[in-house]
């Protein structure tokens, strides 16, 4: 029977309890820590969306903050390094876009990791594979709909104020230019937050369909409609529930997160500082191949904070998904079966053992 999404807290709370102390396992921790950090469930129960605001200054006060900070050999080595930024951009969005992939492929090793409490990143990549790269595909198209969709968005109302010449003037239009940007903010806010939802809601609900049935994503959206069209209560709480344990979560993993850092950086940082006055007495300067050495630093000592913290929020990455499978196992038959098997058929079907012949009467006594 299909359960609320209070109720299920409480499966999904022993679920996590069992698959990661029941025994501990180290390893199995590692694999969870990368695959959750590669499936995006660092930040479980939603989505973030982050929109660069271009800046106002001029810049010719860019150029004399730059010059002010920067020494002019340094500024010299910046200015070889000039051609190789339009590359380094291509080499960044092909990063993305093959992040993007992995990320695909591992949302599902993650759900196969929380049915089967165990987690094979290998057998599941070779297993998942084609998931994957249907699920890579649904979230490119979805990704280029909400850009476009947020260029429209913040496009056509720019446009209109620009034909009606509000930006010449805008003290004589001052009401109506605060009234639509407060007007655009909020149909900004909830454009996210849609697009939050549709994004959370894929990777709970119609990721499922997609590993279970081997469809498209399309496909698991559209029977999904109709659950949500059918039960919008239940899913609606669902999503705000989410909401409130990602939040708790977040805060109680920030704190954590935050005293081993500190634990952490502090003797590294005395090591960085003690290093850099070192190099310093010893006559180095900031050049390429002091700067290359610090970048390199710098990279492994962030990847150490992000294992760390991904090791750390192994917990929230096992009861997240747990919380969504809890929730719609009972709303889907596939999924319910797979969680809780039932009894073998041929066990249910066998004959029951025949009944003892009963006893023959006593005999009558004599006389």
């Amino acid at each position: 029977m299909p359960i609320s999404a209070v109720d299920a807290i409480s499966p999904a709370f022993q679920h996590a309890k069992q698959q990661l102390f029941q025994p501990f396992r180290f390893t199995q921790w590692v694999r969870l820590a990368l695959v959750g950090f590669l499936a995006g469930e660092l930040g479980s129960g939603g989505s973030s969306f982050h929109y660069n605001v271009p800046s106002t200054h001029h810049s010719n006060g860019s150029e004399h903050f730059l010059g002010a900070v920067l020494s002019p050999q340094l500024a010299h080595y910046m200015d070889l390094l000039a051609p190789f930024i339009i590359p380094l951009i291509v080499f960044g969005l092909a990063l993305l876009v093959l992040f993007l992939y992995i990320n695909s492929v591992m949302r599902f090793i993650l759900f196969d990791s929380i049915i089967a409490k165990e987690c094979h990143i290998r057998r599941g990549w070779a297993r998942r594979n084609h998931n994957g790269l249907r699920f890579f595909v649904w979230q490119i198209v979805l990704m280029l709909i909400s850009f476009a969709a947020f260029i429209l968005l913040i496009g056509i109302p720019l446009v209109i104020v620009w034909a009606k010449g509000w930006f010449r003037n805008p003290g004589e239009h001052l009401a109506p230019l605060v009234l639509g940007g407060i007007l655009l903010f909020l149909l900004v806010l909830v454009f996210v937050v849609v697009m939050a939802v549709i994004t959370v809601m894929t990777k709970d609900f119609v990721v499922p369909q997609m590993a279970l049935e081997d469809i498209s994503a399309v496909e698991g959206w559209r029977r999904l409609w109709l659950l949500l069209k059918a039960e919008t209560g239940g899913y609606a709480v669902y999503i705000l529930m989410k909401i409130a344990l990602a939040i708790a979560a977040a805060i109680a993993l920030g704190i954590i997160t935050l005293i081993v850092f500190l634990a952490l950086l502090l003797p590294v940082g005395g090591l960085g500082v003690a290093a850099v006055l070192g190099g310093m007495a010893a006559g180095l300067t900031w050049n390429f191949y002091t700067i290359a050495l610090a970048v390199v630093v710098g990279l492994v000592v962030l990847a150490a904070l992000i294992f760390v913290a991904s090791m750390i929020s192994v917990p929230a990455i096992v009861f997240f998904p747990a919380y969504s499978i809890y929730f719609f196992a009972g709303r889907y038959p596939p999924l319910a079966a797979l969680l809780w098997p039932s009894t073998p058929a041929n066990a249910a079907s066998a004959p029951s053992p025949p009944e003892a012949p009963p006893l023959p009467p006593a005999p009558a006594p004599l006389g």
